[in-house]
């Protein structure tokens, strides 16, 4: 196989695993949206809430194994930079989240500490470790 063939055969790869985990997060996402906001607008019972979450969590699991397989077909550098991202977004998830926690349970801020403040700066951190990644390796 040539070198060309192997590089489009790679693109192709890819791009399909890209496409495979977009699928699964739209599908998580909006199993999540459905859990959260059906018993508020669609219904009231307690077991289509239970079985709602279930099918969320189970997709949530879909969605996990998509991006193991869409890192795995990265090239090393790619996989290094987003797992230093992900690694940043943990460390910065994990101490800003118990702080975040801590301010709540104490009383030293007025509303209440949300799971959803998290996500926002997880993902935000995410966002700029890709970014800083990709400058520091152009």
């Amino acid at each position: 196989m040539s070198p060309l063939t192997r590089n489009q055969n790679w693109k192709n790869t890819n791009k399909h695993n890209t496409a495979r985990l977009a699928k699964w997060t739209l599908a998580w996402l909006i199993s999540m949206a459905i859990a959260n906001f059906g018993p508020l607008f669609i219904w009231q019972q307690d077991a289509l809430t239970i079985v709602a979450i279930g099918i969320n969590f189970i997709l949530g699991i879909g969605m996990i194994l998509a991006n193991r397989r869409q890192l795995l077909g990265l090239d090393e550098l790619q996989q290094k930079i987003q797992l230093n991202a992900m690694g940043l977004s943990l460390g910065v998830g994990l101490i800003v989240g118990l702080s975040y926690s801590n301010l709540d349970t104490t009383n030293l801020i007025t509303g209440r500490a949300e799971i959803s403040h998290l996500v926002i700066i997880m993902g935000l951190t995410y966002l700029v470790g890709i970014i800083l990644g990709h400058r520091k390796y152009q």
